[in-house]
Formats: structure tokens, C-alpha cells, sequence
């Protein structure tokens, strides 16, 4: 005979169980931490100076302190109440000025030069190749030709690692006149703190059954996370911005009740930015999961299928003007092996456990509980004497998050993604914290309050490369 559970039971258990979650994210990330002073103490090249992350031991304040902790408090007070209330549309414009002002403020705790102006500029980032591209389609002609490293004429280290879309980005910002560091810091603050507001039109688009309350949970969480401080400033956020749009679209057309023109337009403007995503990052071909999740939430295949032949129409045209994602990718990983390159030397052995440790700070305490909730019972626990959310919403978040899960797995596994994940999984790791938006409303402030410490810590007492 089964016993019901009273509802502050209930509660209690869901608690603790999220309580373990997060302690056992800190003990992942203390051990990485430990283990990799260690290595580095005995001549291991890991490359970072504060394993796991890629940041130094420099305590320090900015001008970003106070406007970020003022951010923080407002959020931790205002921002369930806010999101609970306000009209949808009034939601994510405040939510959008909000995760603006929070990535920029975490940013300028480092300083306006050394914090957003300074941080695309270094030899090995994508603003030091600008000035040698003169003529776009030779230089896509060319693009890999000049992957490999050891030879005249090799692009930096960013360049290099990435497909041909990531300097067009740059270069056309230039080409506009908008040149330098500060410009291009900018737009990847602006679009990659949008993403903020394309999860939450995501997990609403496919909200069919209208139970909106975890969709305006999250927000809250997915704008107050850890994560933004890679955010300001790296071009992953960028990165993580179009694709997090590209799954909105999709998600908006495929929640459309018939295959009328507006929803075919969603879906194949996704596509064209998911096809963007591909020439941006060549890991971002994992994130072809994200829309395969939206399908199937949604239950449809055509919206996947105009998608997919506006990917394709993408790949098509990079491939008319010279470049060839596969051999791109193919090129890079020659280079990543190269003698003098950081992926050679890199332990797997450490990194391959320590890239989650990494993925652990980037979420936060209450992205880890969340995670906990969205794959166990605890999604649908009993909270204050209601259930807490339908079957119909938590099926969708949980192939979201199961999505972008099963692409970090993948990426870290390949070992080629050793180390600096903080940034590079920007992309997914957007989607993972969308799942705190099951934490228990009652609760909500206090796991706001710890992603605010973790973030605010991290920046403060650590000057990180990005």
C-alpha cells in the first residue's frame, strides 16, 4: 500500500535531494580545483592558472561591483514576484534589459579596458586577423588553407578553431566602421544575454497546454546565472545568443496549430540561423539536437524539415563561395594536435571529468538542482499542496535539457574540448539552467541568492581570461 506524502513532506525531501545535487557540484569542483594545483605543481601543462577555469588568483573589485551586486539584490527581491505578474511581452523586455545590465556589470568588475575592451584584442583572438582579410571571398577560398598551424600564414589560435563565420562577424563590424574591441564586445554582450529571453519564448512556445508558471520561473534563473560572466566578454556568448534564437524560431513555428505562413517563416528563419551557428562554431553541430528536441516535444516533423532546408541552404552557399565545413572541421582537428598546441599536451584524463566541474560553476547551485528536478520525480513534486507542474511542460524541458546534455556528454568525450568549456559550452549550458525553473516558487529567493554569490565570487576573487 502506497503512502501520499503531505505536501511540506514532500517539500522537505524535494530539498534535500537538491540541497545533495548542489553539494555534490561543490565537492566536483573543489576536487578539480585540488587535483589541478596538484598536476600543475608537479610540470602538468594544463594551461590554466586556476584549474579548472581559465582565470588568475587576483582579488579585485571594478567598477562593475556595485551596479552587479545591485543587480543581484533587486533580482534575488524583485524577480520571482515580477515574473510571476507582469504581461508576458512587459516580462521579457525587462528581462532583456536585465540580463544586459548584469553580463556588463560582471564585466566591469575587470575594468572597462581590461574587462570588455581588451578581451578580443590578445594575438590570439579573432579582432588580431581582421586587418588581413581584404576581400571576403578569397579569403573563403582560402580559409582552409590557412587552418593548420607551423606554417606562413596560419590564422590565430580563435581563427583557426572555429569556422570562417566567427571573422565574418568581426569583419563586417569593420567594414561598417564599428572597429575594435569595444564594438565588438558589445554585440556579443547584447545578443548573448538575449538568449535569456529566447529560452523562456522557447519553453512557452511549446507550452501548448497554457501552464506558463515554469517558463516565467526560469527567467529569473536563466538571467541572474553564473554563465554571463563568459558571456562579457567572449564570442561564445555571441555564439550561444543565435543559437538559443535559432531554437526560439523553430520552437515558435512548430507550436503554430497549422503550417500557415507565419509558422513556416518561423522555422525556416530558425534554420537560417542554425545554419549561421554551423559557420560560427564547429560544435554547434551538436546543437542540431536542440531543434530535434523541439520536434518531438511539439510532436511535429515538417517544422524540422524547413528547418533543416534552411541549414542546408546555408552550408549550401558557404560551399558556392569556397569553403567546405567538413574540411574545415577535418583541418582543425589536424591543428589541435600539432606539436605546440595546447590539445596535444592537455590531460584528458583530468580534463575529461574536470570540463564538468567547469560546466558546474557556469551553472550555478540552483542550475544543478534544477537539472536534478527536471530528470528525476522531483519535476513533478507535490509543492504547497498543488502539483507543481503538467506532465505536458516537464516532457518538453526534459528533452530540452536532455538535448544539450547528451551534446556536452558528446563534446566532452571527443576530447576535443579540453579545458575553457566555461565559455565554449555558453551554448548549451543556457539551456541546462532553464530547468531551475522547477525549484519550489517558496524557494526560489534563496537559490537566486547563492547563484549571486557564486557568480559575484568567481568574478571578484578570480580575473578570468574571458
Amino acid at each position: 500500500m502506497s503512502v501520499e506524502l503531505e505536501p511540506s513532506a514532500a517539500v522537505d525531501r524535494g530539498l534535500r535531494a537538491d540541497l545533495v545535487a548542489a553539494g555534490s557540484a561543490v565537492l566536483l569542483v573543489a576536487a578539480a580545483a585540488v587535483v589541478g594545483v596538484e598536476l600543475l605543481e608537479h610540470g602538468m601543462p594544463l594551461h590554466v592558472d586556476a584549474p579548472p577555469l581559465g582565470a588568475q588568483w587576483i582579488p579585485h573589485t571594478g567598477p562593475g561591483t556595485v551596479p552587479a551586486m545591485l543587480i543581484a539584490l533587486l533580482v534575488v527581491m524583485r524577480g520571482p514576484e515580477l515574473a510571476a505578474r507582469l504581461p508576458w511581452r512587459r516580462l521579457l523586455g525587462l528581462s532583456a534589459v536585465t540580463s544586459l545590465a548584469w553580463t556588463i556589470s560582471l564585466a566591469l568588475i575587470d575594468g572597462w579596458q581590461r574587462g570588455v575592451v581588451d578581451r578580443l584584442t590578445t594575438p590570439t583572438e579573432y579582432l588580431h586577423d581582421v586587418p588581413r582579410v581584404h576581400d571576403i571571398g578569397a579569403m573563403l577560398r582560402t580559409f582552409a588553407e590557412h587552418i593548420q598551424g607551423l606554417r606562413p600564414g596560419s590564422w590565430t589560435t580563435h581563427v583557426a578553431g572555429h569556422p570562417p563565420g566567427a571573422l565574418l562577424v568581426f569583419v563586417g563590424l569593420d567594414r561598417l566602421g564599428l572597429p575594435g574591441g569595444a564594438p565588438a564586445a558589445l554585440l556579443c554582450m547584447l545578443v548573448g544575454s538575449s538568449a535569456a529571453v529566447a529560452v523562456a519564448v522557447t519553453l512557452r512556445a511549446l507550452d501548448t497546454e497554457g501552464a506558463q508558471a515554469t517558463a516565467r520561473a526560469a527567467l529569473p534563473f536563466v538571467v541572474l546565472w553564473p554563465g554571463a560572466i563568459w558571456v562579457g566578454v567572449s564570442a561564445d556568448g555571441l555564439f550561444a545568443g543565435v543559437l538559443a534564437w535559432a531554437v526560439a524560431l523553430v520552437a515558435v513555428g512548430a507550436a503554430r496549430d497549422r503550417l500557415d505562413l507565419p509558422a513556416v517563416a518561423a522555422c525556416g528563419a530558425g534554420g537560417l540561423l542554425f545554419g549561421a551557428a554551423l559557420f560560427l562554431s564547429y560544435g554547434l553541430a551538436l546543437a542540431g539536437l536542440l531543434p530535434l528536441a523541439v520536434a518531438i516535444a511539439a510532436r511535429r516533423i515538417a517544422p524540422l524539415l524547413i528547418a533543416s532546408a534552411a541549414v542546408a541552404a546555408v552550408v549550401g552557399a558557404f560551399a558556392a563561395a569556397g569553403f567546405w565545413w567538413l574540411e574545415g572541421y577535418q583541418q582543425l582537428v589536424i591543428r589541435y594536435y600539432q606539436p605546440g598546441e595546447y590539445g596535444l599536451v592537455r590531460s584528458y584524463g583530468y580534463w575529461v571529468w574536470a570540463d564538468l566541474a567547469c560546466l558546474a560553476v557556469v551553472l550555478g547551485p540552483a542550475g544543478v538542482a534544477g537539472l536534478r528536478r527536471a530528470f528525476t520525480a522531483g519535476g513533478m513534486a507535490v509543492v504547497e499542496g498543488a502539483p507543481h507542474r503538467g506532465w505536458r511542460y516537464l516532457k518538453s524541458l526534459q528533452l530540452l535539457c536532455a538535448a544539450a546534455m547528451l551534446a556536452v556528454l558528446v563534446a566532452d568525450l571527443s576530447g576535443l574540448s579540453k579545458a575553457e568549456v566555461e565559455r565554449i559550452w555558453l551554448p548549451f549550458a543556457v539551456w541546462l539552467i532553464a530547468g531551475a525553473g522547477l525549484l519550489p516558487a517558496r524557494q526560489a529567493r534563496w537559490w537566486l541568492a547563492a547563484q549571486a554569490v557564486v557568480a559575484l565570487g568567481v568574478n571578484h576573487l578570480l580575473l578570468t581570461t574571458w
